[in-house]
């Protein structure tokens, strides 16, 4: 059986129109949890290297990200850390859609 460290520290950036790397930390006896908003996938880049930079174990990436956006992040931070994205079945795609909708 393998076993290994407990989460302690992770971050979550997630898209969100108007975030300048807005942050909020959210501290328990045993993890601490940093969220980060960004204004758009691109910004996220900066974000995921400041969370490694700051020793989180791992990070998670809204919806928004997608896999391309999610694949150029575990570049840049050059897979030191798991990168996972929120997905959303296919029950959801529309009301997704709907959201994000251009127009």
């Amino acid at each position: 059986m393998l076993r290994g460290m407990a989460l302690t520290h992770w971050g979550f950036i997630y898209t969100a129109a108007g975030s300048v790397l807005e942050r909020t930390v959210v501290d328990t006896p045993v993890c601490r949890s940093v969220f980060i908003g960004v204004d758009g996938p691109a910004d996220g880049l900066a974000a995921a290297r400041r969370l490694v930079a700051e020793g989180v174990q791992l990070i998670e990436l809204c919806g928004g990200f997608g896999p391309v956006w999610a694949g150029r992040i575990i570049e840049a931070i050059d897979g030191i850390v798991p990168v996972g994205v929120v997905g959303y079945g296919p029950e959801a795609v529309d009301q997704v859609h709907r959201i994000f909708a251009d127009g």
